[in-house]
């Protein structure tokens, strides 16, 4: 269902790129023009390369996604494969990097992979001690799960959570 929504997405923000390729339908004053990818897919595209040399792992393997909590969040990466061992250590490996990075406030990975700074990330920063991260194995990958009693720290950890979100069109919970 997950792939059928992201199709359809795609689908409809690429159709007026699409239209304009079209051009005049006379064929006499009709231009030949070459192809253009969709900015959106491109950009999606960029990310997930950008990604998988930050994190090490097939993006295309593998299953993110992220959850708010009352108290912070969850960041949740899973091989899609049970049986890929190797995805799935690398998953391990990156997310407790990303745990005691993040715990440092470090966040160049997440600006690396989208090419900009997400929101939530200064305040993050500016609040790292009063946030907690925490790596957790799972049976078929990891997460990072992040916590804070502090208000604008998990004011700042969902919008961070959210912007994940809508960058790798998981579907998950906006809430």
């Amino acid at each position: 269902m997950k792939t059928i929504l992201v199709i359809l997405f795609y689908s409809i923000a690429c159709a007026p790129n699409a239209m304009a390729q079209q051009g005049s339908s006379d064929p006499k004053t009709e231009k030949q023009s070459t192809p253009t990818m969709c900015p959106m897919h491109d950009a999606h595209s960029q990310m997930n390369e950008r990604g998988e040399k930050a994190m090490g792992f097939s993006q295309s393997a593998t299953t993110h996604h992220f959850f708010l909590k009352p108290d912070g969040g969850i960041i949740q990466v899973e091989a899609n494969d049970p049986a890929d061992a190797t995805n799935r250590a690398e998953i391990r490996m990156h997310l407790q990097h990303i745990a005691h990075a993040f715990q440092t406030g470090d966040f160049e990975i997440p600006m690396f992979v989208h090419d900009t700074v997400p929101p939530g990330v200064p305040e993050m920063k500016r609040l790292q001690k009063e946030i907690r991260y925490t790596f957790e194995e799972s049976s078929h990958g990891g997460r990072v799960v992040i916590s804070s009693a502090n208000k604008d720290a998990v004011a700042a950890i969902h919008n961070f959570l959210r912007f994940q979100i809508e960058e790798h069109t998981t579907g998950d919970a906006m809430k």
